[in-house]
């Protein structure tokens, strides 16, 4: 296969691991900077373009769209899919995810398991607001903020007020969610594959931190997951759409609850710890979608639904 791969830079880990993988195994790859892609979009032709050069023979698309070129980067991705390329991940899927309420609402319609999370716009509402998911301590969490940037725990009801307070005084969009205390600052993280969990592990904060990236000084290392967390992470996966995604949970008192679906997870982090090529798991996938797509509809065929 010829295989594009929209990255903004080759020497990312999980840009560099996937192009070797794909090498590996006999393919064509050539990493794009998504930014530098331009459309002409036309009914009949549909073309994109990349520093003078028009773009054609591709067959598969691997997306790794950072939240910063979102919108612009799904729109180059609806482009491949226009042109009958397949996507590993879809672009209607990954604006989806991206959408922190929207992705919320979508998993809590399917009743999958979910911290308490409130959402308002008025100042006048904030009382009420925290008493709906259980009072403090709380998280605030800015809609756009990545990687746990704009993440903020409140201990105190003062402090609440305060930082809600001043978010809707910037006119930031935020949701405010209970605290699972229980959790101790650490997470899960499982990488899916198509319909199955192949890696997870359990990630922990550096001490006196509740976030738990590994960017931020947390440490991972390797989880047995529980069939209900299994289950609950493919199921996340399928509500959103994702053929490969990163599925963030929380241990708590009444089972898993959902953090965040992620659509262009690290590998690093993942590989380092369970000692797995997940890069060459990712290519055997859309290497068996290729194949099996009969027709260029099947080819970008929305999974999920919202």
């Amino acid at each position: 296969m010829k295989i594009a791969l929209l990255s903004r830079n080759a020497q990312l880990y999980s840009t560099a691991r996937l192009v070797e993988a794909a090498q590996a195994r006999g393919h064509e790859v050539r990493v794009l900077d998504v930014l530098r892609c331009y459309m002409n979009i036309t009914s009949h032709n549909p073309s994109i373009h990349y520093r003078g050069e028009d773009l054609t023979g591709f067959d598969a698309v691997i997306p790794r769209i950072g939240a910063s070129v979102t919108f612009y980067g799904t729109a180059v991705l609806r482009q491949f899919e226009m042109m009958n390329v397949l996507p590993l991940n879809e672009s209607v899927a990954i604006s989806r995810s991206r959408d922190k309420l929207r992705s919320i609402q979508l998993l809590a319609r399917k009743g999958i398991g979910l911290p308490v999370t409130g959402f308002a716009n008025n100042p006048d509402d904030i009382e009420d607001l925290i008493a709906q998911v259980g009072g403090v301590p709380l998280v605030i969490k800015l809609l756009q903020g990545t990687q746990g940037i704009g993440v903020v725990l409140a201990e105190t009801h003062n402090a609440a007020e305060s930082v809600i307070q001043a978010f809707m005084g910037l006119n930031a969009n935020i949701m405010v969610q209970e605290f699972i205390k229980e959790a101790n600052g650490s997470d899960i993280r499982c990488l899916v594959v198509g319909d199955k969990v192949v890696a997870a592990m359990k990630r922990q904060g550096r001490k006196g931190e509740f976030r738990s990236n590994l960017h931020r000084g947390g440490s991972a290392e390797l989880i047995r997951l529980t069939p209900e967390e299994r289950s609950t992470a493919i199921r996340a996966a399928k509500i959103m759409g994702l053929n490969v995604c990163g599925v963030d949970m929380l241990r708590s008192n009444h089972g898993p609850v959902v953090m965040e679906v992620n659509s262009s997870p690290g590998l690093k982090g993942i590989e380092e710890t369970s000692g797995k090529d997940i890069a060459d798991l990712i290519i055997q996938f859309i290497e068996k979608r290729f194949e099996t797509s009969e027709t260029a509809k099947d080819k970008t065929r929305t999974r999920g639904k919202g």
